[in-house]
């Protein structure tokens, strides 16, 4: 079977093919003309990924692993007509179908040749019918969190040949905060606040934690955590009660748990660089006059300082952004990582401008996502 990519010229025409009579001809009588029943559609061409391949053509050595963090868009958001109209009115409407953007993202992932994915709004099914076997076939085992009120969730896969799986600790942040002794404290301190704490336990955001082990070295675990935490942009005093549940049962597994186990921290924070939850996750604390504790105007002031004991970095900087959809751009994703067990060895360098706007915005007919990955290459110290 041979797979037609016309030139953009021939997009949306319909076209007669004709066979070229051959041994195939021969054998099975004449050639006769084929119409196609649609559209011929235009293939992506080059891709915002092609040249990022170039710097993960091979698979980490043993003292090293390569992470990746990505919002893949759930097929759930991409196909309302909200999301055609007015998010992406800019993106062919074919790019925006689920099968198209299944195939550039199996792509995609491949090539980067990770040993750990942390993958936010992943729908049930694209994780069990498409990327689970398709990953699998790379060498690398799949996990699955789903929110409870939506039909996507989170997915972290681990390289089969670098790790074994010791133990998972996920957790619904809603539920958490109501019924885990941890967080008690932090309980007590919002229910002064009962229209913030009412926001807080109506979410649905979920937090995926793995503990995995070296197939190597037994003695060398890590701790990976992938969340996908409340996007309103007015949603700050939710978010950084969200990140503190995250931080306080992380804290638990790895100091309780697994001490002096290192932290990989994936995910999708819906935070800039200059917000209170990027603040808290780089130093530590927040104090409880900060402005995003106002984040939703004074009727849902919550003030209150909050700390953790993690040295977190955020691996790959502060990029201009991480999401370019028409009305928005910014740094919202990140990899945080235990400064104190693992460097960075490389970042690998995100699309340029150019190919991030050839289509305007994201996403696109090169690119399946409103979101870009963050790929870098970790050591332990």
């Amino acid at each position: 079977e041979r797979v037609f990519t016309p030139p953009n010229a021939l997009v949306g025409l319909r076209l007669k093919l004709r066979c070229t009579p051959g041994d195939a001809a021969r054998r099975y009588g004449p050639a006769r003309e084929v119409e196609s029943n649609g559209p011929v559609e235009a293939g992506p061409g080059a891709c915002t990924f092609d040249s990022r391949h170039l710097y993960t053509k091979k698979v980490c050595g043993s003292g090293s692993l390569r992470a990746v963090t990505y919002n893949i868009l759930a097929d759930t958001y991409a196909q309302t007509e909200f999301s055609r109209t007015v998010l992406y009115p800019y993106c062919a409407p074919y790019a925006l179908e689920l099968d198209y953007r299944q195939n550039l993202l199996k792509k995609e992932l491949a090539g980067y040749s990770a040993d750990l994915i942390c993958l936010q709004e992943v729908d049930k099914s694209v994780f069990v019918d498409s990327l689970a076997p398709a990953l699998d076939a790379f060498g690398l085992e799949g996990l699955f969190r789903i929110k409870e009120k939506q039909h996507e969730g989170l997915a972290t896969f681990y390289r089969r040949d670098k790790f074994s799986l010791l133990t998972q600790h996920d957790i619904a942040f809603s539920e958490a905060l109501l019924s885990d002794p941890l967080h008690k404290e932090l309980c007590e301190k919002l229910a002064k606040y009962p229209l913030v704490q009412e926001k807080v336990l109506q979410r649905s955001s979920v937090l995926q934690v793995s503990v995995l082990q070296s197939t190597t070295d037994p003695s060398r675990k890590i701790c990976v955590a992938n969340t996908h935490l409340y996007w309103h942009p007015k949603g700050g005093n939710i978010r950084l009660i969200q990140i503190a549940v995250a931080l306080s049962h992380i804290k638990h597994v790895a100091y309780d748990l697994y001490p002096n186990i290192p932290l990989i921290f994936c995910g999708d924070f819906n935070s800039t660089p200059s917000s209170g939850t990027y603040s808290f996750i780089n130093s530590g604390g927040i104090a409880e006059d900060h402005e995003d504790w106002v984040s939703n105007g004074e009727e849902e002031r919550c003030n209150m300082a909050l700390s953790h004991p993690f040295q977190l970095l955020s691996a790959c900087g502060e990029p201009a952004y991480t999401n370019y959809v028409g009305g928005f751009h910014g740094c919202l994703d990140y990899i945080f990582i235990d400064k104190n067990a693992l460097e960075v060895e490389q970042v690998i360098p995100l699309p340029s401008h150019e190919e991030v706007t050839t289509h305007q915005a994201l996403p696109s007919v090169s690119h399946p996502s409103d979101h870009i990955a963050l790929i870098c290459d970790l050591k332990w110290k």
